[in-house]
């Protein structure tokens, strides 16, 4: 799945890893019941619903996304500390590479098994990630029960303020 990204984005989103669909298609966050796009429309990140198939428009809104975990899976609970622990390093070239001014993780169980930081809570991190302010922020999976919709425009509007 190839990452969407530019130098000197806004926001660099970076997902956990692909969905078998989405991979089969080759756009991010492609399964029908995921709430990114409307959460970033909704934020007011984009001016209108994107869909999958446009993921490669985001850069035009100061936008990006990539993955922890190229492997695509049924649940990111099937991939190892040691895969996500890997892709926190490739994450950080990525960074040092292309310079977002926010990188927004999503998903905090990922981030601290990828960090070794047990102890992160939602939100800002105390750390910056080469350079960038670092956010962890909900996973908009349809799995995710425990964040609405409201909820994730909410905290992705925050990302830009």
């Amino acid at each position: 799945m190839p990452d969407v990204v530019a130098p000197d984005l806004d926001v660099l989103f970076c997902g956990i890893n692909p969905s078998l669909l989405s991979a089969a298609r080759g756009h991010h966050f492609a399964r029908p019941g995921n709430r990114f796009w409307p959460a970033l429309h909704l934020a007011g990140l984009t001016p209108r619903r994107l869909t999958p198939e446009e993921d490669r428009e985001l850069p035009r809104y100061g936008l990006g996304v990539t993955n922890l975990v190229a492997r695509p899976t049924r649940t990111a609970a099937e991939l190892t500390a040691e895969e996500l622990h890997e892709g926190a390093a490739a994450l950080t070239d990525l960074v040092e590479r292309y310079r977002p001014r926010t990188v927004a993780v999503l998903g905090i169980t990922a981030w601290r098994l990828a960090t070794g930081r047990a102890r992160s809570a939602w939100g800002r991190q105390p750390d910056r990630l080469a350079g960038a302010e670092t956010w962890v922020l909900p996973n908009p999976s349809g799995l995710n029960a425990h964040f609405q919709l409201p909820d994730l425009a909410r905290l992705y509007a925050g990302l830009r303020g």
